[in-house]
């Protein structure tokens, strides 16, 4: 199914619509999907694949495929949620609490490549997350690929511990969804989005070490709202790690065919790509308007 997702915004892409006809084409088509078969998806979305141009429509409305994703992963469990078609300087999600515990919480949802290694704090933009919640809603929550997140020390850390930003995982949620975990009158998740603030409260959690990773203790919060021993879902977390594995050798055989395709090309076909690369008729195509609106 993820396989069709990627077909469908190619496909979308390639009709040239305006970006908000395009993002509601994509929501209809994630939102039709049968649980699970979606549930699948979640498995996947958190790795761009390499046949999405970098830079490109395509990898824009992957971003949006995404924020889609997680409103429906927060509506599976138990929440009212939606991606927003807002401005760049405010979250991409909103949901609340509709089982009686009075809480609203903003996302974000970030997919990286298996080949983007360096990553800085910018890329999980912790610190705007914080400012989008605003004071309409309590709580902020960052979702991102597990393995991608720095995995010893990150200034991310520090900041979400300090202005409370949970910090989640794409294989966090998906367990979750693989569990069934819903929100109920009966079970709150409300602890788990405010999970940053009480390993903050953590006294044993000295200012020296507060820039380390603590994924650690978020699964441990992740273990106890599924009700299973942290063992067991260390287990659990370790398959999504091979998963993974198989995913990368599958991106390094389309991009060792991207290697042998370049091999075969013409000189004048070289040429052509090499430009297009560089996209130098676009900037030349954008100079010539400025300059054009400049002599009128």
């Amino acid at each position: 199914m993820f396989e069709q997702l990627i077909e469908k915004i190619k496909f979308i892409s390639d009709k040239k619509l305006k970006f908000k006809c395009a993002t509601e084409e994509i929501r209809l088509f994630i939102d039709e999907i049968p649980e699970d078969k979606f549930k699948r998806i979640v498995k996947q979305i958190g790795t761009i694949p390499e046949n999405i141009e970098h830079d490109s429509t395509e990898e824009k409305l992957y971003s949006k495929a995404s924020d889609i994703v997680l409103a429906r992963c927060f509506r599976l469990m138990g929440l009212a949620s939606k991606a927003l078609n807002g401005r760049a300087d405010s979250a991409d999600i909103i949901a609340e609490s509709i089982s009686g515990y009075n809480y609203s919480l903003v996302a974000d949802a970030k997919c990286f490549r298996l080949s983007r290694t360096a990553k800085n704090q910018k890329d999980f933009k912790v610190s705007n997350l914080s400012d989008w919640r605003g004071a309409e809603s309590e709580y902020a929550v960052l979702v991102a690929p597990y393995f991608q997140y720095p995995q010893s020390i990150s200034q991310i850390y520090s900041k979400a511990l300090d202005s409370n930003v949970c910090l989640l995982s794409w294989e966090h949620i998906s367990i979750m969804l693989e569990k069934n975990i819903k929100e109920t009158t009966s079970l709150s998740l409300e602890s788990l989005w405010n999970s940053s603030q009480m390993i903050a409260r953590d006294k044993s959690l000295s200012f020296a070490n507060s820039k380390c990773c603590f994924l650690p203790k978020i699964d441990i919060y992740v273990a106890k709202k599924i009700g299973i021993p942290n063992k067991d879902f260390s287990e659990m977390l370790n398959r999504y790690k091979n998963f993974i594995v198989h995913s990368g050798k599958t991106e390094i055989d389309y991009l060792n065919g991207c290697i042998d395709e370049i091999k075969g090309y013409t000189k004048d076909k070289a040429i052509e790509e090499l430009i297009k690369a560089k996209k130098l008729q676009e900037k030349i195509n954008s100079i010539s308007l400025y300059i054009d609106k400049l002599s009128r």
